[in-house]
């Protein structure tokens, strides 16, 4: 025998489907045979369809009750108000004004700059699509680069939480990214050091970045630093560099931690000083002009000289910032203590630790 579905019983609201959307149907007795719905203005998902059986329940008792409102007005679904939260677009314009009073002028033209970059190319410009714009940088961007830009975007948002601009910080309820930590840093070896520094003296083109290079390598300091670097920074009788300025993208600005620190000459960097010094330097000379005397171009030097340069010997090619970990490794192997390191270059022994401890050689086991 077929099982044949129960009607539904005289007086109860049926829920019911039109054009994908869900609505109650009323019985007719209610409206003198008249066939009534109610439009709840909501898609069919199991989800909906259960927060409609439960309408239509409450509705049912107030019929049995003789509390039923045949105008169907307290019945009828609330108004959907308007989205009027600001968008991420507004959102970010407000977090790089506020965030320019206390960042340097570099950082919010290269870093927030490129975060608007990538947020004018999203899906979608409301903050309820968050998980919209996670997927899109996911599958647009390396993960590194997804993981940064989601980073700034959740902190622009946080900031707007605190400021009761939006209700939420939609970024804080995505999944995290997880990249897996894969060691990068590969110090060039003293012989190879050595190379490149032979290898820029003797270049037809970029001889001139000779003793930049060196300078670089001796020191460990920050690209920057090295730009920056005026007569002024060093001590009369050579002994002695002061690190408390930078020149990153043509601008001058305090070291990347705000610190100042001495960095004492070894021989090495003395006779490279000695050689390089004017008969009588300007306290405000760079040390280090480019060829023409203004601030070197750290991004045109590393993609002219340094990959020319290098290009022409049997190494395997790092970048420039390359120098500063092979200072820091070289003096990890020849026993120098991880706080002085940390020190010298401007680093925390921490960071020391992490990045560096790893290289330095190692003894092997002894026969026990």
């Amino acid at each position: 025998m077929k099982n044949t579905p129960a009607k539904n019983a005289k007086g109860s609201v049926v829920v019911c489907v039109r054009k994908g959307m869900l609505c109650l149907q009323f019985p007719r007795h209610l409206f003198g045979g008249t066939q009534k719905y109610l439009y709840l203005q909501i898609p069919d998902t199991p989800i909906n369809r259960q927060s409609a059986s439960a309408r239509a329940r409450a509705i049912e008792a107030d019929i049995a009750f003789d509390k039923f409102d045949d105008t169907l007005e307290s019945y009828k679904p609330l108004a959907i108000k308007p989205d009027t939260s600001p968008g991420l677009n507004a959102l970010w314009e407000k977090y790089t004004a506020v965030k320019a009073k206390t960042l340097s002028h570099s950082t919010i033209d290269r870093e927030f700059k490129r975060i608007a970059n990538h947020i004018n190319k999203l899906p979608s410009d409301r903050l309820k699509d968050a998980r919209k714009m996670r997927k899109y940088l996911i599958e647009n961007l390396n993960p590194k680069s997804a993981k940064k830009v989601l980073m700034y975007l959740s902190a622009c948002c946080e900031w707007a939480k605190e400021e009761e601009l939006v209700l939420s910080n939609p970024f804080n309820e995505l999944p995290k990214l997880k990249i897996k930590s894969s060691r990068t840093i590969n110090p060039f070896s003293k012989a190879e050091r050595d190379q490149i520094i032979a290898a820029f003296e003797s270049s037809y083109y970029y001889k001139h970045y000779t003793g930049f290079v060196r300078f670089l390598f001796l020191t460990g300091c920050r690209t920057g630093e090295a730009v920056g670097l005026q007569w002024k920074h060093i001590s009369p009788d050579l002994k002695t560099i002061t690190f408390s300025e930078s020149v990153v993208y043509g601008k001058r600005k305090s070291t990347k931690t705000d610190t100042v620190r001495k960095f004492p000459v070894n021989e090495q960097l003395y006779a490279l000083l000695v050689a390089i010094r004017p008969v009588t330097p300007s306290p405000d000379a760079l040390v280090f002009p480019s060829p023409t005397g203004i601030p070197i171009d750290a991004h045109n030097f590393l993609n002219k000289a340094w990959k020319t340069v290098l290009g022409t010997l049997p190494i395997e090619y790092r970048t420039q910032y390359t120098t500063r970990h092979t200072f820091a490794s070289l003096c990890l192997e020849a026993g120098v203590k991880i706080n002085q390191i940390a020190e010298w270059i401007g680093n925390s022994p921490e960071t020391i630790w992490k990045h560096y401890a790893g290289l330095i050689n190692t003894q092997d086991v002894p026969e026990l």
